[in-house]
């Protein structure tokens, strides 16, 4: 498998658009992560089946979060995308997010490229509050069985906030 961060760009943001790769499919309740040492996916863990994925579950290649890691994404889409495929996304906005401590935002993107809903998804308010609500839910108790108040939702950005941390997680990606 190629490095994911060595072939693909964190795409055209300042448009609107990134590309992210799939590391966990909506439902699954393994907890999969890019290993960038040896450009594979392994399996970090399985989790309680209460707390399958909600959503799709990526990252932004040539991006690095503050906690260390790619920048991660949450891909909407009406099926499960499997692990290891990549897109081009739509930026729709950003879930603040603190785990253990630390920013780990989560950019929401939906396919580029949807004519199953006729790319009608243009931000966050085109999903609903009960869907943010259930993936705030989703994110402040996923860790609670294991190690419970690690996790904190802080609210959510629109696109404009999206793109600023996008930009930071770039800029942090070239010059480590």
């Amino acid at each position: 498998m190629a490095d994911f961060n060595k072939v693909l760009t964190p795409g055209d943001y300042k448009q609107g658009l990134v590309n992210t790769v799939v590391e966990i499919p909506q439902g699954s309740i393994l907890k999969i992560e890019w290993d960038r040492e040896h450009a594979a996916f392994m399996i970090d863990r399985v989790e309680p089946r209460i707390y399958a994925k909600p959503v799709n579950y990526g990252f932004i290649p040539q991006t690095t979060d503050e906690d260390g890691d790619e920048l991660d994404t949450l891909v909407v889409c009406d099926e499960p995308i499997p692990t290891g495929v990549w897109l081009q996304a739509r930026i729709i906005g950003v879930l603040n997010f603190i785990d253990d401590g630390e920013a780990d935002y989560k950019i929401v993107v939906v396919p580029a490229d949807d004519r199953n809903t006729g790319d009608s998804v243009k931000s966050l308010d085109d999903l609903g509050m009960r869907w943010k609500q259930m993936i705030a839910e989703h994110f402040s108790h996923y860790k609670d069985l294991k190690k419970p108040g690690t996790t904190l939702v802080e609210g959510w950005g629109d696109i404009e906030d999206a793109k600023k941390i996008i930009a930071e997680s770039i800029k942090r990606y070239q010059n480590k």
